[in-house]
């Protein structure tokens, strides 16, 4: 390949994909989450076919897999007659999925096999209105999580059998006849391709499946006597008078943290209208290793780090202190700089977006350590260079000595809700940008943080920080109103107190505290920055205090750090090592 646009996907060998970088500027979620999936499964493939799977060793178990999902089809009800295809209806493709499910030691717990509808072929406003359905967010479950350790919970974990088939359809959809279903003789006179099934209920695929499902669930807890919000549409909460449950959903994954009575209640509640499965004690849930100890709960993800190392063959790298060399002050030498005239970009066989992509996932999760480093080496996805490239390698470096480092939720700290917000001002010097960062603390260990470039040219180091601070609040609001909904609801009384947010320019606190002053230094400041902030202060939501910027732990998210302070802020945002617990 010559074109320079275009790049390897990480798992090209297998699939033959590939990504456009001109496509990729703004890599999100969705795209980090599909690279992490890739990564996850890239050791073994799964096939991709009946017919592949007839070609493999473990083709009985394949078949095994295959009649359990016929048979779970046809216990729900979802086909309906078999009919000759109407005219002005174009049937819905299909194809069977395979994954083998592994534990949180990257085991083989059971073979799966599903029978997905091709859903990019339906028609909006024919075959699907409405497609929205809610997810539980990381912010919520790591709070959560913290709330089980502080308050001495269980934490379990269900699985719902084929959940999608239990929602009802919203409109009429026809689908082709999928490979493997057996055809009634009656209809043998006419070739296959001429017939369709009406489908009763969604099928995993269908653009509207997701949110059927939630729906179903939704409404049958809710008939029990749960209670939800739009604040946290996922998380289900009932509260008794010997105790609490809460169900927190992410699709067909339910996690059930209270007291021990009603979660045992509640479990029997869910086999009652659902094929359900106990998974136990939740301890490897969304790709995060949860590992139980007698002082707190660590949340990492070892599994996937050596999975990425590995794939980047970085698995025999040496180790490095920190994620990224502190910068130079000169621009010219700064090796974050954008790619230059004379320099070439990174062939299409350099995976960059999918390394880009792998980290995302791990900062977004469990590393908020190098999140300044990746966020700063995405602004290169459109024309990476060697030089963008070697900073890749060098967070992988770290990363391989520090596999086992996560956040630790422990039982002995009863601090509330606490934020840091910091600004690195002109850290993006050739575009006159600079960084904002928080992060919000529970208990002693981070549940959210940001490292994000500012979209606005800011003219001075107060107004960065009067930037960062505004947006630090903003996620201070949410932050409050979830956990106060999630407490009020369990019956935890706790004092509606303002949340302490620490800052490291006491200009910028002083002008938070007594208000915005117009002067030639900041007429330019638009007054929505100033005036959002001191009505929460009158509000009594947050109380603003100066922090000497050594103990400011926002530090992490605005730039590079030496070795000594780096360490010191990872330890006091909660992490630490698996092997040191």
């Amino acid at each position: 390949m010559n074109d320079i646009d275009k790049e390897v996907a990480i798992n090209y060998g297998y699939t033959k994909k590939l990504w456009n970088r001109n496509e990729m500027k703004n890599i999100d979620d969705i795209f980090s989450y599909a690279v992490a999936c890739d990564i996850f499964g890239n050791d073994d493939p799964e096939p991709m076919s009946v017919i592949e799977c007839q070609n493999i060793e473990d083709w009985a178990k394949w078949k095994e897999a295959i009649q359990a999902e016929l048979n779970s089809l046809n216990k729900r009800k979802v086909f309906g007659s078999i009919v000759l295809t109407p005219e002005a209806v174009k049937p819905i493709r299909n194809r069977w999925v395979f994954v083998r499910k592994r534990n949180e030691k990257n085991e083989i717990m059971r073979y799966k096999a599903r029978l997905v509808a091709q859903g990019f072929s339906q028609r909006p406003g024919i075959d699907y209105e409405e497609t929205y359905s809610p997810v539980m967010d990381e912010i919520t479950f790591r709070y959560l999580i913290s709330l089980a350790v502080s308050e001495n919970l269980e934490m379990r974990l269900m699985d719902v059998v084929t959940a999608y088939l239990y929602g009802s359809l919203d409109s009429d959809i026809y689908m082709k006849i999928p490979e493997g279903f057996k055809m009634p003789e009656a209809l043998s006179t006419r070739p296959k391709e001429m017939y369709s099934i009406k489908l009763q209920r969604s099928l995993y695929g269908l653009k509207q499946s997701g949110r059927m499902w939630y729906n179903r669930l939704s409404d049958y807890l809710i008939s029990k006597g749960y209670t939800n919000n739009l604040i946290c549409p996922c998380v289900c909460i009932k509260k008794t008078t010997s105790g609490y449950v809460i169900i927190v959903v992410y699709v067909d994954d339910l996690n059930i943290i209270g007291t021990n009575k009603e979660i045992h209640e509640v479990i029997v509640l869910l086999k009652e209208e659902f094929e359900m499965k106990d998974l136990g004690r939740t301890k490897y849930c969304l790709g995060l290793q949860i590992e139980h100890m007698h002082n707190g709960i660590l949340v990492h993800q070892s599994n996937y780090v050596e999975k990425v190392l590995k794939r980047f063959n970085m698995d025999k790298a040496n180790p490095l202190s920190t994620p990224m060399v502190v910068r130079s002050l000169n621009i010219d030498n700064d090796p974050f700089r954008p790619c230059e005239e004379n320099e070439d970009v990174l062939g299409p066989e350099v995976p960059y977006l999918s390394a880009i992509g792998a980290l995302m996932y791990l900062t977004n999760c469990t590393r908020p350590d190098i999140s300044f480093a990746v966020n700063l080496l995405a602004r290169f996805s459109s024309s990476p260079t060697k030089r963008h490239w070697n900073g890749i390698k060098h967070i992988f470096r770290y990363l391989r000595g520090t596999v086992d480092l996560g956040l630790f939720y422990s039982n002995n700290s009863k601090e509330d809700l606490i934020g840091y917000a910091d600004a690195g001002y002109l850290s993006d010097p050739h575009k006159a940008r600079s960084q904002t960062g928080y992060v919000f603390i529970n208990g002693g260990t981070a549940i959210s943080w940001r490292s994000q470039k500012q979209t606005l040219v800011a003219t001075s180091s107060n107004h960065v920080e009067v930037i960062a601070l505004h947006e630090a609040n903003r996620e201070c609001v949410w932050l409050r109103s979830m956990t106060q909904l999630i407490l009020t609801s369990c019956g935890i009384e706790k004092g509606k107190i303002p949340t302490l947010i620490y800052e490291d320019n006491s200009a910028c606190v002083t002008q938070m505290k007594e208000g915005y002053i117009k002067s030639d230094r900041t007429k330019h400041i638009p007054p929505r920055f100033f005036s959002y902030t001191q009505d929460l202060i009158k509000d009594n939501q947050i109380e603003m205090k100066y922090i000497q910027s050594s103990n400011n732990a926002a530090d992490l998210f605005t730039k590079a750090l030496p070795t000594a302070l780096f360490r010191k802020h990872v330890h006091s945002i909660g992490m630490r090592h698996a092997h040191n617990m």
